[in-house]
This record gives structure tokens, sequence and C-alpha cells, in this order.
């Protein structure tokens, strides 16, 4: 072969394996041009809740450590006064009061606002059956003594009105504070309305719920002449206070004698 066509040859040959050589590569992409830096985004404006503001509640008086003066803690006669708190209720004052019709007794109902206002018949028949009337607060408030002058005033009001809307002519003679958490405050503005302030002196804790025969034992071992004994005919299940009754009705009459308050 000439020199001329070796050379040529040659030259064939290397642009041969140099062009092989780029085959197998895809040409690069070309780079994404650099995006515009974002603005920020707006920050939400918060609209301010409405605030709805709560009244303040009235502070309540501190609780005396002690009862204040002029609390009855004494029926005021050689009898033993029954009174009957919470009431009424149509489950348990009728009985009640048939064991004291059968005892031929009276006692002092403590009659809750509420409760007149929804069983009036029952109060006029307590007044009826010539049982006496204690004022006992609308709706048992423990704190009302704590409470101003004038809550204090518009409750027993606002009771009274109750019972009198059952018991138009019935006198109202008592007031009773509920838990007897007194104070003189309260004491004051209940004699000012012509309510005489009636604690007691036998409490058997049968709000508590114990068994008949210890509402007994307790009655019966602290009751003497001219105790107060406080019991429940409402407010609850008083079903074993009514078994109590039972047995303590006929048994202080004929121990002590069983008078109103006075």
């Amino acid at each position: 072969m000439r020199p001329r066509a070796l050379s040529a040859l040659a030259l064939g040959l290397v642009l041969l394996v140099t062009g092989c050589g780029d085959a197998g590569k895809s040409p690069e992409k070309a780079a994404a041009p650099a995006s515009a830096s974002a603005s920020p985004s707006p920050t939400p404006v918060t609209k301010p809740s409405p605030t709805h503001t709560t009244p303040a509640k009235p502070k309540l008086r501190p609780l005396p450590k002690k009862l204040p003066a002029g609390l009855h803690r004494a029926s005021g006669s050689a009898g033993v006064a029954l009174t009957f708190d919470d009431g009424p209720d149509p489950r348990y004052t009728p009985q009640i009061l048939a064991q004291l019709r059968t005892a031929r007794v009276k006692a002092t109902f403590c009659v809750v606002g509420k409760q007149a206002k929804r069983y009036p018949e029952l109060v006029a028949r307590i007044v009826r059956e010539g049982h006496q009337l204690c004022n006992h607060s609308w709706h048992h408030d423990v704190n009302l003594g704590r409470r101003s002058a004038a809550e204090i005033r518009s409750d027993l009001e606002r009771t009274n009105e109750a019972i009198h809307a059952a018991a138009p002519k019935a006198p109202i003679t008592w007031f009773r504070q509920p838990g007897g958490r007194w104070t003189a405050e309260e004491v004051v503005i209940a004699k000012q309305m012509g309510l005489r302030p009636l604690h007691w002196s036998v409490d058997p804790q049968d709000w508590d719920h114990p068994p008949a025969k210890t509402i007994i034992k307790r009655v019966k071992g602290a009751t003497r002449h001219g105790s107060v004994v406080l019991m429940h005919d409402a407010g609850g299940d008083r079903a074993q206070t009514m078994a109590a009754c039972r047995h303590l009705i006929p048994d202080i009459k004929r121990r002590y004698g069983i008078a109103l308050p006075r």
C-alpha cells in the first residue's frame, strides 16, 4: 500500500475512535435559571377576639367562729320541740304529718321557698293541721348569712311570699339559717322582719342518712326537757328518718312532752 493511502487510513481510524467515545454520552441539560427569591408571605392579621367580662361575684363576709347572740336553742318550756327542715316533700311530709296526727302533737316545719312554691297544697295542709311554719330560705342557701343585707332581706321576703301564696293568713314565726351557718347581720334582718331566729340543741345528723337505730340513739341520748330537735322531711332519701320518728315521737311525748317552740 502506498504511503499516502496509509496516512489517510490512519487518520480515518483516529476519527472513528474519537466519535465512538462520545456516542454514549447524552448532552448535559442546561442549568435551570435561578428562581427569583420569593417575596415573604404577608403575616396573617389576627382579629382580637371580643372579651366577655364576667361580673365579679360579690365577696362573702367571713363566717363567724362562733354562733351569734340571739338564737333560740330551747323550746321555751319543759316540752321538747320537734322541727323538720327542707320540705315540703310529697314523699315524706305526709308521713310525718300522719305520725304527728296519730300522736296528737304539733311540730315546726322549716320550709324552703322553692319547695313551698312547688307544693303549695302541702304548706296549706301543714297549717290546716295546726303546725308551725318557719322560713328556711328560698333554695337552702348555706351562705345566705354571709351575703349583703339586701340579698338576705330579698331571700327571706321571697320565701315568705311563696309560703303566703299557699297559706295566705298563716303566721311565719321563725327563720332558720340552712346548715346553722348564722351571722349577726342575718339575725338582725330576720328580727326586723318579725322572724325569730330558730336554732337547735339536738342534731342526730339524719341528713347524712344514718340507719334509723342510729338516729334514735342520738336523739334519745341528747334530748332533755326544753330541747329543740332537728330532723328532715325532705332534701333526699328520708326513709330512715321516717322509721326513726315512728319510735321517737311517742317516746319523746311520753318522757318529756312535745310542744311548739315559743
